[in-house]
């Protein structure tokens, strides 16, 4: 008895059935950089309501001695300022601010602002969020090495995205439920672009 399967008819479950091992694979091979690139990139979009790199602490103290004091500082007065507010603070250098005031600066951005007039001052210390700032320097590509793999991981995103859209047949597929989303999802970038 002749066969009634169309030629070809066995390509499609096959295509399939490959695209979702493709699919599989290279989503879990790239799941720890997709992580890194949505936390950084979640964070970098409220840099302007949160220091993603730095947390920032602010002391308010009152320095020993005689006040008020020569707002001319030597860089050893500056050094023992910066002692009394935090000892292991590096000194970086100092610098009169306005009317009696000084600044010294300390190795990793932290500033200490002393008023000579009556010996009141601000500590802002920063100190740097250790997994939050590292996946920050990765997503601006450190290195031309990082840039290679961050190229692979991009490519690899566009076939995760292909093999994505023919792996379900039917009416859940393109031809159905799955058309309608991708025509949605592409056109809120669209909307975005024309209406911002």
């Amino acid at each position: 008895m002749p066969s009634t399967t169309k030629p070809g008819a066995k390509r499609g479950p096959l295509f399939r059935r490959w695209a979702r091992i493709i699919h599989r694979d290279l989503s879990y091979f790239f799941a720890g950089v997709v992580v890194v690139y949505a936390v950084s990139g979640i964070v970098l979009n409220h840099k302007r309501d949160f220091n993603s790199n730095y947390s920032v602490r602010r002391t308010e103290l009152q320095m020993p001695g005689v006040y008020p004091a020569p707002a001319e500082t030597s860089r050893e007065q500056a050094e023992e300022l910066l002692r009394t507010a935090d000892t292991e603070a590096r000194y970086a250098k100092h610098y009169v601010s306005g009317e009696h005031r000084v600044k010294v600066f300390v190795a990793g951005g932290s500033v200490l602002e002393v008023d000579m007039q009556n010996g009141r001052a601000v500590y802002e210390k920063l100190t740097k969020r250790p997994v939050i700032s590292s996946m920050n320097r990765l997503h601006y590509n450190p290195s031309r090495w990082w840039t290679r793999f961050s190229d692979l991981f991009a490519a690899s995103l566009l076939i995760i995205t292909l093999t994505g859209l023919v792996m379900v047949p039917g009416r859940n597929g393109l031809r159905g439920r799955g058309g309608i989303e991708l025509a949605a999802g592409i056109a809120v970038p669209i909307l975005f672009l024309l209406f911002l």
